[in-house]
């Protein structure tokens, strides 16, 4: 029976669940991938050893195969892109060009084509029909979008805070409304998402783990008696939430490689308490925090629940690690099916 198709795609995999209705969450099928920039790196890297230039085509989607390039071009090999495509390099153009890659709309002689896509269709086609599983009725997926913010030196992190700020006093906190049916100007990346599924509702990967968390009935009924602290430790980005009565009252985002567990509990501590300064988040090397004035009964936000692959950074500071639908990586999943539900999109 076709369903609809959940993906969270993260810098590492991409969770994806299958939702078949009449069927047990626990037996729709589910996958756990490398994430599409993932397959691009490895391409990248075989078209590198067989000494190939290449140019990168397609669409803007996330820009995990950057490394690879840079290996690519320290090897004397050449480099060309779309402009859409270079967009998944970053907002300024000038200085991918600075980097040696041609902007070009058309495949130089003697390049090879590269595909570059968060969702490839004759993929799923491939995957599914392998799966013995019918194309689904509806597709639906979360990606992390910095947003377009061409610009100096830390515009991008700026930018992307500035969003956050933005969408969370438009929507009053409400999470349901972080799924789009069109995504703000600024998330190109999500846009390009959107149209490579053939439409469909999409959000940033931060919207669907807060979804997620509520998904769970007992952290949610907790969350509507007092607030609740809950932290998304992905492999790129760590995004926390103060949550309380369907409500998001704060949000705070740093990169996970950049900062150490004592120093982000830290934050964390300070952060619930409202003391924590934005442009301390900012100045080293996160994008910020947002605290907006609680009601008296979110208390002070001490329960912490933490997802995400790297969750086990804070093991050791009394937190709960929550499991929604019975498994913690398709957590974004079903915060894109708790949030279709709360729609009246899904049974």
């Amino acid at each position: 029976m076709p369903g609809t198709l959940i993906l969270d795609i993260g810098s590492g995999t991409q969770d994806v669940f299958y939702h078949q209705p009449g069927l047990r969450l626990e037996n729709c099928p589910k996958f756990v991938l490398p994430t599409p920039a993932r397959a691009v790196a490895a391409r990248l890297r075989a078209l590198s050893e067989a000494s190939r230039h290449v140019w990168l085509h397609g669409r803007n989607m996330g820009g995990g195969f950057g490394g690879a390039l840079r290996e690519h071009l320290k090897r004397g090999l050449k480099a060309a892109a779309t402009r859409n495509a270079a967009h998944s390099l970053g907002d300024d153009l000038t200085r991918i060009e600075g980097m040696g890659v041609l902007l070009t709309e058309e495949c130089p002689p003697d390049h090879a084509p590269l595909l570059l896509t968060d969702f490839d269709p004759d993929f799923w086609h491939r995957l599914l029909d392998a799966a013995g599983l019918p194309w689904p009725e509806r597709i639906a997926a979360a990606a992390q979008d910095h947003g377009f913010h061409p610009g100096g030196p830390g515009s991008n992190r700026r930018g992307r805070f500035r969003l956050w700020e933005r969408l969370l006093l438009e929507s009053d906190g409400r999470p349901v409304a972080l799924i789009f049916d069109v995504p703000p100007p600024e998330m190109t990346r999500l846009a390009d998402l959107q149209a490579s599924m053939g439409g469909g509702p999409v959000a940033d990967t931060g919207a669907a783990a807060v979804l997620g968390a509520l998904f769970d009935d007992g952290l949610r009924a907790l969350s509507e008696e007092r607030g609740v602290l809950v932290v998304n430790v992905g492999n790129g980005h760590t995004v926390a939430f103060l949550v309380h009565q369907d409500r998001i009252l704060g949000v705070y985002e740093h990169h996970t490689g950049m900062i150490e567990a004592p120093v982000l509990w830290d934050h964390l501590e300070r952060f619930r308490a409202g003391v924590l300064d934005s442009a301390e988040v900012f100045d080293t090397g996160g994008h910020g925090c947002l605290r907006l004035d609680p009601p008296r009964s979110a208390g002070d936000f001490t329960p912490t629940f933490v997802l995400g692959p790297r969750r086990d950074l804070l093991t050791s500071f009394g937190v709960s690690f929550p499991a929604p639908g019975g498994d913690m990586m398709l957590a974004g999943c079903f915060g894109l099916l708790h949030g279709l539900r709360l729609r009246g999109f899904e049974d």
